[in-house]
């Protein structure tokens, strides 16, 4: 992990959220009883893990509107700032240089008392 996170400048979330207000995507790649559970972040992009690359690749053919080109700031989140390490390691391996992930993932940023959407009722 240690070797992944060097290759990254990762953010805390006061910072990621700053990035965020500065045009930076937020990207939320936690599965969906997380999402359920916990709620979400306002404004940030959903990408199952598992789609993440092929959904945020510019030269993709089946990339998002907002992964328009290589320089775009990606902040990736997953529960914790694991799978999020490696994420944005992943999208650093198809050019998207300026990708970062998120330390301590959602809930780090929900114990700092950043914005957060209500979780989904049962």
């Amino acid at each position: 992990m240690e070797r992944v996170r060097s290759r990254l400048t990762r953010l805390t979330p006061e910072q990621a959220w700053g990035a965020a207000r500065q045009g930076a995507l937020l990207v939320d790649i936690r599965y969906a009883a997380l999402r359920d559970r916990d709620g979400l972040i306002p404004g940030a992009l959903v990408v199952e893990r598992n789609e993440l690359e092929w959904r945020l690749d510019p030269q993709g053919s089946h990339r998002l509107p907002e992964a328009d080109r290589h320089d775009l700031e990606i902040v990736v989140l997953c529960n914790e700032g694991y799978a999020s390490s490696l994420a944005a390691a992943s999208l650093h391996d198809l050019g998207l240089f300026r990708a970062t992930d998120l330390v301590g993932g959602f809930q780090a940023w929900r114990a700092a008392g950043l914005p957060v959407t209500a979780p989904a009722t049962p």
